[in-house]
This record gives C-alpha cells, sequence and structure tokens, in this order.
C-alpha cells in the first residue's frame, strides 16, 4: 500500500465523526511549560464544553490529562444529561484513554467514578503485566498496534463494538497531532483565551512530531466565530 493510501481517511460510516476541542492561549500553549494541565478558560469556554459533550456518543483523552487534572470525562449537571437523551442518546457517554506504553495511574479521578464505561486504546509496549492492570480499571482494553497506536483501527473499533457515531477528543496536544496526522479530524472546536504563556517547551494544541513540511499540514476553514468577553470562540471544518 503507497504512502498516499494509508493516508487517506476511512468512509465516514467506517469510523466517527470526530470533533476536536481544545482551549489555547494568544500564543498557543494549552498548558506552561512544565506540562501541568490547568483550566484556564472561563465558565463560557467550559458551558461548550458540556454542550460538545452532550452531542458525543465517546469523549477521549489522552492518559497524560487523565492523571494530570481531576476529570470524570462524563456530560456533567442534569441539565446536560437531559438533552443527550432528548437527542436518543445515552444518559451519560463513554469515555475513552489514550496511552500508548499502558501508563495510567489507577487512582486517577475517572476511575472513581463509574457512571459509564471507560475503554482504553494501547499498544503491545504496555507489556502483559501492565495489560492486566489495564483490565482491571476499565470495561475493555484494545490493543491498537505494537508500538504506535493505529488510530484508524482504533476508531473503526470504538463505532463497530461501540456504536461511537461523535467521538470528542479533549486532547492533549500529542493526542490531537497524531489524530490530525492520521487525517481523523473533522472539526475543531478552539477557544483563544487572552493570555500568554510563553515558553518554548509549552505545549500546544497539536504537539507531537507535527507535520514535517507546510504541503503535509492540516487545511482548516473557518465555520463560525463567536467574540464573547475576552475570548474567541472559532469553529473549524477540516478540509479533506
Amino acid at each position: 500500500m503507497s504512502a498516499k493510501a494509508r493516508l487517506r481517511k476511512p468512509p465516514a460510516a467506517a469510523r466517527p465523526f470526530v470533533l476536536l476541542n481544545v482551549a489555547a492561549t494568544a500564543d498557543g500553549k494549552i498548558a506552561p511549560a512544565s506540562r501541568r494541565y490547568v483550566p484556564f478558560g472561563s465558565r463560557r469556554d467550559h458551558e461548550m464544553l458540556l454542550q460538545l459533550r452532550a452531542g458525543a456518543d465517546a469523549v477521549m483523552a489522552g492518559a497524560r490529562t487523565v492523571d494530570s487534572f481531576p476529570v470524570n470525562m462524563g456530560p456533567g449537571p442534569k441539565r446536560f444529561r437531559e438533552q443527550r437523551r432528548r437527542r436518543g442518546l445515552a444518559e451519560y457517554n463513554l469515555r475513552v484513554i489514550v496511552s500508548g506504553s499502558g501508563s495510567i495511574d489507577p487512582h486517577a479521578e475517572i476511575f472513581r467514578h463509574r457512571f459509564s464505561p471507560i475503554l482504553i486504546l494501547t499498544t503491545r509496549r504496555a507489556g502483559p503485566k501492565k495489560l492486566a492492570r489495564l483490565r482491571a480499571l476499565a470495561d475493555a482494553v484494545k490493543i491498537c498496534g505494537a508500538q504506535q497506536i493505529d488510530f484508524a483501527l482504533a476508531l473503526r473499533w470504538l463505532r463497530k463494538k461501540w456504536h461511537v457515531q461523535r467521538l470528542l477528543c479533549e486532547g492533549g496536544g500529542e493526542l490531537n497531532d497524531a489524530l490530525f496526522r492520521a487525517r481523523l479530524v473533522d472539526e475543531v472546536h478552539l477557544t483563544l483565551c487572552p493570555l500568554l504563556l510563553g515558553g518554548r517547551t509549552a505545549p500546544t494544541p497539536a504537539d507531537g512530531s507535527g507535520a514535517k513540511k507546510l504541503a503535509d499540514a492540516a487545511r482548516l476553514e473557518l465555520k463560525s466565530m463567536q467574540r464573547v468577553r475576552g475570548e474567541l470562540f472559532l469553529v473549524y471544518r477540516v478540509r479533506a
């Protein structure tokens, strides 16, 4: 199979529609150089996040995001769960954690909330002992490759096995970058916050190895823009 064929998007019905949500500073950072995630968006930004979750079958995040901040990745207050039911969705969304190495803190906040299944995507790098620990934590563990996660395979599994039609990804930057490089992102919701963090090692919305040349960059088309006080809420469609 040619490199070009490997990069081509799978048919839409074969995988979920993927939305990526991220809040960034004006200089394009999602966390300080310490890489410890600390929310800096407004209440409005958090409300927009819950609105997106209310329309998603599953919410996905990387292990670093889950470990570094007490998140449960659920739909939030009752009014959002009611929105889900009106849309014909389950009251609580599925939750997906990504860790190629299988290194996830078993004491992370998410594992204290068992309102919906927790699924873990990993690789054979995790090894038998880590896989056993993950299976004790999660409702399902899917091995999606030997060294690196094959996200096309992972998303097809979520669609076929768990009937996920809309998948909301909440980062971090390395997970976002991997999805972009695999050509699996359909829509980006970006909140620009009136802050400057600086730091050459501070993470960005798409970290990881990134595009090797300009021709490989993901091309975005602006769908909407809203200004609320000092924040800009941008929605982009990812062009094929």
